[in-house]
């Protein structure tokens, strides 16, 4: 087993890459705007309008099955009437998020399987925030999206390392033994940490880096710990890890019929939303 924790931090893997270095121009542009009190939400939709291709994708998504909305919505000014700027801005990093990895070239690692577990997750994470009363309506979707992040730069910076991991993995026998405790013995550190780095030089929201930070952590009962708990369940949901489910369930109060009916959404809105956010090549 290689061991590789005293030269090598989760930081380290951020530096001299510019595609993980800084956020996506267009979001940044979208979030100077919505801090700007003099900006309006058409000033918003115009930015998003900038890029084509990511309007168009942006208004197929308002008109899916994942917002519902019985009439269609046709320009990018009524969607952020709609749905806020907030939630469109988080929409707006979800699709450039998955855009910008979007493949691994030379890798036996599925970036296609990737996102869809990852999405599976954020849509479980976005129903079970519903039935718990909508606390973190803007986010739920983005921290459950964004919480597997530092797999991709693992295997993006160091993938000889994430190879072994992998390999690991797969000879375990116990279920005890999850994908971050093997990274750290492997690596010196695990995912979550390196994607809560890369929450921090982006400069998302404290919610956002923190409900990664803490996904090891169950028993952390400080700020946040909430919504790390919700992406904590709705990351077991997306592997449909039975055994593992009951432990989840413990940092969230919903039932097991409440949560059956989250995987019966998730399952009928992952059908029609995946090819929005990873369109087939």
């Amino acid at each position: 087993m290689t061991i590789f924790t005293q030269t090598l931090k989760a930081e380290d893997l951020l530096r001299g890459d510019l595609k993980l270095a800084s956020p996506p121009t267009v979001y940044l542009a979208l979030t100077k705007v919505i801090e700007d009190p003099n900006k309006s939400n058409r000033d918003a939709a115009a930015v998003i309008e900038s890029d084509a291709g990511l309007a168009m994708r942006l208004l197929k998504i308002v008109n899916s099955a994942y917002f519902g909305f019985p009439a269609k919505v046709s320009s990018l000014p009524l969607a952020v009437s709609l749905i806020g700027v907030r939630e469109l801005q988080n929409l707006v990093l979800a699709t450039l998020v998955i855009e910008r990895f979007s493949e691994l070239p030379g890798q036996q690692f599925s970036i296609h399987d990737f996102w869809a577990r990852n999405l599976r997750c954020a849509l479980a994470a976005r129903h079970l925030d519903v039935l718990s009363g909508k606390k973190y309506a803007d986010t739920a979707f983005l921290c459950g999206l964004v919480h597997n992040i530092g797999q991709l730069v693992m295997y993006r910076r160091i993938p000889v390392l994430a190879r072994e991991v992998d390999l690991l993995l797969r000879a375990q026998t116990s279920p005890d033994i999850d994908e971050a405790t093997i990274e750290t013995q492997i690596i010196g550190f695990d995912r979550y940490q390196v994607g809560a780095a890369l929450s921090t030089m982006w400069k998302l929201p404290p919610i956002v880096t923190d409900s990664i930070r803490l996904h090891r952590f169950p028993d952390f009962t400080g700020e946040h710990a909430q919504i790390a708990a919700l992406v904590r369940l709705a990351n077991q949901l997306s592997k449909v890890d039975m055994p593992a489910l009951s432990a989840a369930i413990d940092g969230v109060d919903l039932g097991v019929e409440q949560i059956s009916a989250v995987l019966d959404r998730v399952h009928e809105e992952f059908a029609t939303l995946f090819d929005l956010f990873y369109p087939p090549t």
